[in-house]
């Protein structure tokens, strides 16, 4: 659990060091196609550490971590570059802390409506980013348990039952 802190920490701390600043909006857009194939190739490999790891229900808390934490980074680093590179895209200019505060209240679907995607372009980002907000909470969740299931039965323990049925209950 302290290994997918410390990334979380080391990622955001990239994020902020990062000079995105004075990139063309071609180079955004560059730049959240190769990041979501990392997120993509991040998250496969982490897959196939879960089914490696003699602790896989830990290793999948740090997998998801890791890899939610790249994603909103990812989204918020392409709000910032499309401010920049399209100043107005937004109700307001973007820091990279505002870029980030709007990326976790869309993904959190809090919305406050204090910063709002004015363009074209940043109203698909932000819909890109909801779309795949729920594929990660929802297919990747998935994804990795199944791979936790996977990996407790190649060490021969069974993947416990953490919900069991009322004996009670059965015909």
């Amino acid at each position: 659990m302290t290994r997918a802190v410390l990334i979380a920490v080391g990622l955001v701390t990239v994020y902020y060091v990062l000079p995105l600043d004075g990139r063309t909006s071609a180079g955004a857009s560059a730049v959240l196609a190769c990041g979501l194939a990392l997120v993509v190739a991040v998250f496969w490999w982490e897959v196939r550490a879960i089914l490696d790891s003699p602790h896989p229900r830990l290793r999948a808390v740090e997998a998801l971590g890791t890899t939610l934490a790249l994603f909103l980074l990812l989204f918020a680093g392409a709000y910032f570059l499309l401010e920049h590179s399209t100043p107005g895209s937004f109700s307001e200019p973007l820091t990279k802390t505002d870029s980030l505060y709007f990326t976790l209240t869309t993904f959190t679907t809090v919305g406050y409506g204090d910063i709002v995607a004015r363009s074209q372009t940043g109203r698909v980002l932000t819909m890109l980013q909801m779309a795949g907000g729920l594929l990660l909470v929802g297919v990747a969740a998935k994804i990795l348990a199944g791979a936790v299931q996977a990996a407790l039965r190649r060490q021969g323990r069974e993947p416990s039952d953490d919900f069991p049925r009322d004996r009670r209950a059965e015909p």
